[in-house]
């Protein structure tokens, strides 16, 4: 039996290998998934454009405005004088966001009175809209803490001999500290995930076309009437296959060492172990469209039905918690989802079986059904 399987996956290596389609397969979908999610795909806003509109020309707006040029965060491209001037800077795209300085800003902080700062915001990404109204309110709301100290500090100091000693106003002050990706990388959280996917399309596309292609050529009956059975030919399709999904698991994540520095905190075995486990659920579905399928575009058309929605409700992009209750519910029949939750928690948080167990469980049973259904049928369709 093993001697049978053994040909037949030494076979199926030998093709796919010169098979100019499936060396595609292979070797492309990795490399463009990690330099578009590794490269062009960051969410991270490290310097962003903003106007600087000052009304009230005083040392305490410009004080304000050192804080932001020293931040790092913030490059000021213009300083408007209108509200058309304004207007252009955000129709344009020449900032991201403007900061104005109303009049009397000055004279109100001595004077302890409460004073705004507006901050008019391009908000058509709505991601980096956010980031950039975050930040710039940190650094006024710093900048308003460290003021108050220096009136409360002036007030001590140029008090009369005998006067009542006026007591500061406690302040509350929160210091954040971030778990597992402290600089808050994009990068750290998108290139885990490609794992998941490049597994899903490699192995999914490779199995159902490597299956339809024998149709195709009609080898299928050359094979039928060999003392091949059905499990035999289903195991020597499949595991090539495999082997080449455990390879990508390995070419990502030295890249994504050596090249994005992506700390890898947990276990590598586990990662791999948990690779198999994922695998065969992207195997049995390949196998489900090679049964369905007359003709390998018939497959590649299958294989991209399939994975769109996987890819889109697994969580890669879009966080599971902002979706409709009712789609939320749907994500826990994606199997891309669990996986993806294993890929990060290994990566990021290194955290193990004690904490993944539930994950390995759903991908365990996903995988048996799955697996077990698609070869059953794919009997069937042989006998």
């Amino acid at each position: 039996m093993w001697e049978r399987i053994f040909v037949i996956l030494r076979k199926e290596l030998i093709q796919a290998l010169r098979e100019p389609r499936m060396r595609v397969l292979l070797f492309v979908p990795p490399m463009v998934q990690l330099i578009v999610f590794g490269f062009a795909v960051n969410l991270d806003v490290d310097h962003a454009r903003i106007a600087w509109m000052d009304m009230d020309r005083t040392p305490e707006s410009r004080s304000l405005r050192d804080r932001f040029t020293g931040s790092g965060r913030f490059d000021i491209v213009s300083a408007p004088g209108s509200e058309a001037e304004v207007q252009r800077a955000l129709d344009r795209g020449e900032a991201q966001a403007v900061l104005r300085i109303p009049q009397g800003f000055a004279r109100d902080t001595a004077r302890g009175r409460s004073t705004e700062v507006q901050i008019l915001v391009d908000g058509t990404n709505s991601n980096t809209a956010s980031l950039v109204a975050s930040y710039a309110g940190s650094i006024i709301a710093e900048y308003s803490v460290n003021l108050m100290e220096r009136q409360q500090r002036v007030k001590v100091l140029t008090r009369s001999p005998g006067s009542a000693v006026s007591m500061a106003t406690p302040q509350v002050t929160a210091r954040s500290r971030v778990w597992f990706n402290p600089d808050l990388y994009s990068r750290n959280y998108f290139v885990p995930g490609v794992i998941a996917n490049i597994i899903m399309m490699v192995t999914l596309m490779l199995t159902a076309l490597s299956i339809v292609r024998e149709k195709e050529i009609g080898t299928m009956e050359q094979l039928m009437v060999t003392p091949v059975r059905p499990i035999e030919l289903m195991l020597g399709k499949t595991l090539p296959f495999a082997l080449v999904g455990l390879m990508d698991v390995v070419l990502v994540t030295v890249v994504a060492l050596l090249v994005f520095h992506i700390p890898l905190r947990g276990s590598f075995l586990l990662l791999l172990f948990c690779a198999v486990l994922f695998l065969m659920t992207s195997l049995g579905a390949g196998l489900f469209l090679s049964t369905i399928s007359q003709t390998q575009q018939q497959a590649m058309l299958g294989s991209f039905f399939f994975s769109t929605p996987a890819f889109m409700l697994s969580g890669f992009a879009f966080p599971i918690r902002n979706m409709p209750v009712a789609v939320q519910y749907l994500t826990y029949l994606n199997p891309v989802r669990y996986f993806i939750e294993i890929v990060r928690g290994i990566f990021l948080k290194g955290a193990g079986v004690d904490v993944l167990w539930p994950q390995m469980a759903a991908l365990t049973i996903y995988g048996i059904t799955v697996l077990s259904l698609s070869a059953m049928r794919f009997q069937k369709k042989l006998d």
